[in-house]
């Protein structure tokens, strides 16, 4: 959640990607040496259905392009790029290709095309071509679907999937949050202005009356506020959770297993996490989300650099309640949706790491995911936050 990181926090992935849609600047390329692109998909998508982009290049000499990704842009010019763009990529004049991460789109014609930026920084658009999104089929009428409530608590000790760990920490939403002593809401030292950080592509401004609890969940609601932020933007009210500088001051620790149980948000420019913080690093992305990319969870660990795109279409989707884990191991960050673990990322967070919880709402300013779409409230709910040791 800080400034300095890439907004979205998709570390160099999703940032480089982003960067494309600003106009190109003279910088020298690598001299003498020209990218041709040769195939770039898909050239069609049904609105509402998630779909990949594959890209192939090859270059007239070998060279290391800083990033290589697909770039997307609707009729104003603004920027829903692919997710998933590659680092480091050697590209030579035997071809390379690229498979990036999902993502959905609104029915309309866009303008699609491929990316690298050179070792100077330099971006480079290779040549564009027209993606269709058709609209999605009509359907008849149906009978909707009850969104599904939190189970009630259990009187034993939830279990926890890592072996040889128990309940250590716990905050279940049964009664109002306990603010100060357990939970911070007005501040965080993620947020360059301390509650609110535009600098981060967010529109948040905290209030703690943005979290209420009811009925065993945490209700996190963002909304306009009277407040303007320091790039011009209306700020949304909008809800945060930490343990830094509360009271208890808990910190989760190497060998610590962390979950929770999120009904994930609908409305667009939603942007909910659960992560860490402390000293302007030890940042864990247990998750992150964005409803216009509907299946898919970013999971990132931004100690020892490692993420992954997380995409299951049965469990993960708007209005979803979805349980979320993570094992903050030495040499492993391990994560687990639904109890079953779906990415290790072989880095870990070393013998000696701590840091502070953090679960959130922020709203997106629009750079790389959409902002809200109107003015009428974004929710999002969690069941429960726990910690193993």
């Amino acid at each position: 959640m800080s400034p300095w990181i890439t907004p979205a926090r998709f570390a160099a992935i999703a940032g480089a990607a982003a960067v494309a849609a600003v106009p190109l600047v003279a910088v020298p390329a690598q001299a003498a040496t020209s990218v041709s692109q040769d195939r770039l998909t898909p050239s069609s998508m049904t609105a509402g259905v998630a779909a990949t982009a594959s890209l192939t290049v090859h270059s007239s000499s070998c060279f290391t392009a800083r990033t290589l990704g697909v770039g997307v842009r609707d009729a104003s010019g603004a920027n829903l790029d692919f997710p998933g763009s590659r680092s480091n990529v050697r590209i030579c004049p035997g071809a390379v290709s690229l498979t990036t991460g999902s993502r959905t789109l609104p029915a309309g014609s866009y303008t699609e095309f491929g990316f690298w930026q050179d070792s100077r920084g330099g971006w480079h658009n290779l040549p564009t071509r027209t993606l269709t999104v058709a609209p999605a089929a009509a359907t008849g009428p149906s009978t909707p679907t009850p969104t599904p409530t939190p189970s009630a608590p259990s009187s034993a000790p939830p279990a926890s999937p890592v072996p040889g760990t128990s309940l250590a920490w716990s905050d279940e939403f049964n009664s109002p949050i306990a603010w100060g002593s357990r939970w911070v809401g007005s501040t965080s030292s993620a947020f360059q202005y301390g509650n609110h950080n535009p600098n981060d592509n967010k529109l948040d401004w905290l209030d703690p009356n943005a979290v209420q609890v009811a009925n065993g969940v945490a209700t996190f609601t963002a909304a306009p506020s009277a407040h303007t932020l320091e790039n011009g933007k209306q700020a949304w009210t909008t809800g945060q959770l930490t343990t830094e500088g509360s009271t208890e001051g808990f910190q989760v620790r190497t060998g610590d297993y962390a979950e929770a149980r999120v009904q994930l948000p609908t409305g667009s420019g939603a942007w909910p996490a659960l992560w860490t913080w402390k000293n302007g690093n030890g940042e864990i992305d247990s998750f992150e989300y964005h409803p216009d990319n509907p299946n898919l969870l970013e999971l990132t660990n931004h100690v020892n650099a490692a993420h992954d795109y997380y995409t299951d279409a049965k469990a993960v989707g708007p209005g979803d309640w979805v349980t979320i884990g993570t094992y903050y191991g030495a040499k492993s960050v391990d994560w687990y949706v639904n109890g079953t673990k779906v990415y290790s990322d072989g880095t870990g967070v070393g013998a000696d790491w701590s840091a502070y919880l953090n679960l959130s709402l922020s709203v997106s300013a629009g750079q790389y995911h959409p902002g809200p779409s109107g003015t009428a409230p974004i929710t999002f709910a969690a069941d429960y936050l726990r910690v193993y040791r």
